[in-house]
């Protein structure tokens, strides 16, 4: 008789991984980051579970974009108010907030659900190569 696995909640122990963005092509690099962050990349990889690792993503200043896509790509949202609908190149959002591209595309990367947004939050994006989980990452 097989039996599957199933990995329980209070079983999973997550890590933490670094990752250095200098120089990596931002959608590659992105979904190497969301299937770690949802645990696809685990041999005990549960769907309806929480099994992945926290990942730490630096120099995310300099990540690349091929082709044309830093003045072609664009990035639009919308306040709720009248008039509200603004539109941003990824040049413009890489000048002002250089981590919200990685965020934006690993973020887009995951299934639109409640496990998803608690998943989205085991992501860390700093600027430079300092970052404040030293303790937590094993070299």
């Amino acid at each position: 008789m097989n039996r599957s696995f199933v990995l329980k909640k209070e079983d999973h122990k997550p890590t933490w991984k670094l990752i250095d963005a200098e120089g990596q092509v931002l959608g590659r690099m992105a979904t190497k980051i969301a299937d770690m962050l949802r645990g696809k990349d685990q041999p005990y990889y549960t769907p309806h579970t929480d099994c992945g690792v926290y990942i730490v993503v630096i120099n995310a200043d300099k990540v690349v974009l091929t082709g044309n896509k830093m003045e072609d790509k664009e990035y639009a949202r919308y306040t709720g108010w009248m008039g509200g609908y603004k539109v941003a190149t990824a040049k413009e959002l890489m000048e002002k907030h250089p981590t919200k591209i990685i965020e934006l595309a690993v973020k887009r990367m995951l299934p639109k659900n409640k496990l998803s947004r608690q998943i989205f939050k085991k992501l860390k994006v700093y600027v430079g190569p300092e970052h404040p989980h030293k303790a937590q990452i094993k070299v």
